[in-house]
């Protein structure tokens, strides 16, 4: 291959590649372009987006106040429960020595 070929194959080579390139790049911005249209059609959902967003953060924030408010309520009910139980503890300590004062009583009589 002399000189003047291989130039001809380069040329050959790079336009081919080029319009590989162009052809490839006009593909990709026709599949990828935005119209006016859609645009306004992003924006909007954008929007939505955004007001859904905000909507799930205010969700949030009140499921945590009410689990927090739960949690206390919780807390407190199991407290009156012990104390419940400690107080029918006491009154059944209390009946039991009642019986056996009765009973010492009534042996006696």
């Amino acid at each position: 291959m002399n000189r003047t070929e291989f130039i001809i194959t380069t040329a050959i080579i790079l336009l081919a590649a080029f319009a590989l390139g162009w052809f490839s790049y006009w593909l990709m911005h026709r599949f990828t372009r935005v119209a006016g249209g859609d645009m306004a059609e992003m924006d909007r959902l954008a929007q939505s987006l955004h007001e859904a967003e905000e909507v799930r953060d205010q969700a949030i924030l009140y499921l945590e106040q009410r689990e927090a408010e739960l949690v206390n309520q919780i807390a407190q009910t199991e407290a009156e429960l012990r104390a419940a139980m400690e107080g029918l503890r006491d009154v059944r300590h209390e009946a039991e020595e009642m019986r056996a004062y009765i009973e010492r009583i009534n042996a006696n009589t």
